[in-house]
C-alpha cells in the first residue's frame, strides 16, 4: 500500500475515533436511577431511633422493617450519552428522562423542598393510619413547619418541626379542611407589608419559644417569610419520626408498620424475618404506587431482605427486574400488609404479584 493511503487511513481513523469520543461525551437530557440505601423503621439511623412514642408503652421487637429509597442524579448533572447507554444495558441502574424527576421549570432547591413535604405528609398519614388500626382516635390538630427554604428571612431562625401556635398574636388553629393551617400563616403573615418583622410563637421540642423574623416579597408581592407548613393530626401520646436527608411520600405505609409492631403487645410483625417495602399511604390506611420500584426490590435484597411488600399498581413493574430470594406480596392497604405478615408468620403464603 503506497505510504500517502497509510497516512490517510491512518488520519481518517483518528478522525473518527475522537468524532465517536464526542458523540459519547454528549449530553443528553435523562437522569439516573440507583438502588439508594435503606432503613429499619424499628431501628436506629446514627444514633437517633426513627420512630420514637412517649406517653404510652412499648413492646420490644425482633426482626427488621426496612424501608426503600433510590439515588437519583442530581438536577445539574450533564448525563453524557455513553453513561446512559451503559446504563439501558444495566440492570441495577434506571435511566429516565430528567423531567419525569425534575419538571420543567422547577429548581433543585424547589424540588428537594416539595420532596421534603411530602416526607413530612406521609409521616402524619402514617401515623394517623397506624393508630388508626390500633383503634387510636385524632384529638385534634396542630400547623407543623414541613421545610423552610435557604435563603429566606426564616432561614436558621425557624426550623422543620416547630408547631405554630400564633404569628404577631393571631393563634393558629388549623381548623377546618386540610389547607386551613395554610391558609392561616398566610392570612397572618401577609397582614404586614414586605419587609417588616413578624413575630412566631413555637413550640419547639417540647419548650415554648417566640421567634421574630423579617419578610420579603413573594411573587404575588405579599409578604413571606419561606416556610412550608402542613397540618398535623394530635393524639392522647406522641409518636416522632425522625429521618434526615431523605424525601418523598414512599415510606409511608412502612412507617405505619413500624409504629403498630412497637405499639403491639407481643405483635412481633416480622417473626425476626428482614421484610422491605414501600408504599404511600394515606390516613385512611390506602396504600399507593410509588417510582423506581426495581431499583428498590435491588436495595431490599442487598440489605438481607427475604420478603418485599409491594403496592398492588407496582406488581409488574417490581416482577421485572425482581432479585432471586425475594418473595414479592401484593398489598392494596394497610390491613393488606398486615395480613400478609400474619399468613408469613403462620407459614402460610400470602397474596403475591
Amino acid at each position: 500500500m503506497p505510504r500517502r493511503h497509510t497516512v490517510t487511513l491512518a488520519v481518517s481513523g483518528a478522525l473518527l475515533a475522537a468524532f465517536g469520543v464526542g458523540v459519547y461525551a454528549q449530553p443528553v437530557p435523562y437522569a439516573e436511577m440507583t438502588p439508594g440505601p435503606t432503613f429499619d423503621t424499628l431501628g436506629s439511623y446514627q444514633g437517633t431511633p426513627l420512630i420514637t412514642v412517649s406517653g404510652h408503652q412499648t413492646y420490644n421487637t425482633t426482626g427488621q422493617l426496612r424501608m426503600v429509597t433510590v439515588g437519583v442524579s442530581s438536577q445539574d448533572y450533564q448525563m453524557p450519552l455513553g453513561t446512559a447507554l451503559i446504563g439501558w444495558l444495566s440492570s441495577d441502574q434506571a435511566i429516565v428522562p430528567k423531567e419525569t424527576i425534575y419538571p420543567p421549570g422547577t429548581t433543585q432547591q424547589q424540588s428537594d423542598q416539595e420532596n421534603a413535604v411530602a416526607f413530612t405528609d406521609s409521616q402524619d398519614a402514617a401515623i394517623t393510619a397506624a393508630l388508626a388500626a390500633l383503634g387510636i382516635k385524632p384529638t385534634g390538630s396542630e400547623v407543623v413547619i414541613a421545610s423552610v427554604t435557604a435563603g429566606t428571612p426564616a432561614n436558621d431562625k425557624l426550623q422543620p418541626g416547630d408547631i405554630i401556635k400564633s404569628i404577631d398574636g393571631t393563634p393558629i388553629t388549623a381548623g377546618g379542611d386540610g389547607d386551613a393551617g395554610l391558609n392561616e400563616v398566610q392570612a397572618a403573615v401577609q397582614k404586614v407589608t414586605p419587609g417588616q418583622q413578624v413575630t412566631f410563637e413555637v413550640s419547639r421540642a417540647g419548650k415554648d419559644q417566640t421567634v421574630t423574623t423579617s419578610t420579603v416579597k413573594n411573587s404575588q408581592g405579599k409578604a413571606a417569610v419561606g416556610i412550608a407548613v402542613q397540618t398535623e393530626s394530635t393524639f392522647p401520646f406522641n409518636v416522632d419520626i425522625q429521618l434526615n436527608g431523605v424525601g418523598g411520600p414512599s415510606a409511608g405505609m412502612m412507617f405505619a408498620l413500624g409504629i403498630i409492631d412497637k405499639l403491639t403487645a407481643g405483635g412481633d410483625l416480622t417473626d425476626g424475618k428482614v421484610i422491605a417495602g414501600t408504599g404511600t399511604i394515606d390516613a385512611s390506611g390506602n396504600v399507593g404506587a410509588i417510582g423506581g420500584i426495581q431499583m428498590k426490590t435491588i436495595g431490599a435484597r442487598r440489605d438481607g431482605a427475604t420478603v418485599f411488600l409491594a403496592p398492588a399498581d407496582n406488581c409488574a413493574d417490581a416482577k421485572a427486574n425482581l432479585p432471586s430470594g425475594l418473595e414479592l406480596v401484593k398489598v392494596s392497604t394497610l390491613q393488606d400488609a398486615l395480613n400478609a405478615l400474619t399468613d408469613i408468620r403462620e407459614g402460610k403464603t400470602p397474596p403475591s404479584c
